[in-house]
C-alpha cells in the first residue's frame, strides 16, 4: 500500500475473505478505519449491494450502508487480482455507497488474465505474474 500512503485514506476496504487479513494490517499502519465487502447475507446491518457477471452466471457483493461517511477516501485491498470482476464490482459498490476510491492494492496480480483493464483507478500489486 506504500504508493497510497500520501492519499489521506479514511477507510481500507477488504474484499472477502483473504482481503480482510491485508486490510486490517494496512489500515492499522496508515491510521485508517476498516470496511468489509462480503457475499450476500453475511453482514449484520443494512447493506448496499451490487450484482456482477461471472463467466457462467452472476454473483453479488454487499457492504454496510454506513461503512464510511459520504465522500470518504477508500483504498480497496484484496489478495489476488485475476479477471478483475470482483475488483470492478467492489469499486462500483463503494462508489454507490458514497465513497471516493483512491485506488486498489493487491498482493498478487495474474497479468495474463488482464484484470487491470476492468479497474479505472490506480492499481498496485506487490507481485505480478
Amino acid at each position: 500500500a506504500a504508493p497510497f500512503l500520501k492519499n489521506d485514506i479514511d477507510i481500507v476496504v477488504g474484499i472477502e475473505s483473504r482481503g480482510f487479513l491485508l486490510a486490517g494490517s494496512i489500515a492499522e499502519r496508515i491510521g485508517a478505519g476498516v470496511g468489509l465487502v462480503r457475499k450476500p447475507g453475511k453482514l449484520p446491518r443494512k447493506t448496499i449491494s451490487v450484482t456482477y457477471d461471472l463467466e457462467y452466471g452472476t454473483d453479488s457483493l454487499e457492504i454496510h450502508e454506513d461503512a464510511f461517511a459520504s465522500g470518504a477516501n477508500v483504498l480497496i485491498v484484496d489478495d489476488v487480482l485475476a479477471t478483475g470482476g470482483t475488483l470492478a464490482a467492489s469499486n462500483e459498490l463503494i462508489r454507490k455507497a458514497g465513497g471516493q476510491v483512491v485506488g486498489a492494492t493487491m498482493l498478487i496480480e495474474l497479468s495474463a488474465l488482464e484484470g487491470r483493464a476492468r479497474f479505472d483507478g490506480r492499481l498496485h500489486a506487490v507481485l505480478t505474474y
